[in-house]
């Protein structure tokens, strides 16, 4: 018995397409760190995620902050799991981005702020992390 080696071990059918369909090239997305951080910082401080998942995204203070929010997970909701309404940051200088977002579960409207910071590895790191004190009522 001859073996073809065009054809996948197990594969008894000869046949092969007539026509290749064309494979549409995947272009990574490209997210703004800001945005990326937001997602991950409501992650933590909602209790969806340990604090320790931003170990190696934070300098500095941050991570002594996200220890200090995290364990009374302040953006947990008692009813619709919350989620990001609006994220903007601002770049006011080089490597350096100060972002808000602002957090929504059901009715609530929290407000989160923080700063990033690129490192020489060009890596993007949380360096500080604030959140509104009170939670606010979003007019119906």
């Amino acid at each position: 018995m001859t073996t073809n080696r065009t054809r996948p071990a197990g594969r008894h059918d000869a046949r092969r397409p007539e026509t290749v369909p064309q494979q549409r090239l995947r272009t990574p997305r490209r997210t703004r760190p800001h945005q990326w951080f937001a997602e991950r910082l409501l992650a933590v401080l909602s209790g969806q995620r340990p604090v320790h998942w931003m170990l190696g995204h934070t300098i500095g203070e941050a991570y002594d902050q996200l220890a200090e929010l995290a364990p009374a997970t302040p953006l947990r909701s008692r009813g619709a799991r919350p989620v990001i309404r609006m994220c903007r940051g601002a770049q006011p200088a080089p490597g350096v981005v100060e972002a808000c977002a602002s957090i929504a579960a059901g009715e609530q409207v929290r407000a989160m702020a923080f700063r990033l910071e690129q490192g020489p590895d060009l890596r993007w790191r949380c360096a500080a992390v604030e959140l509104g004190n009170a939670p606010a009522r979003h007019p119906a």
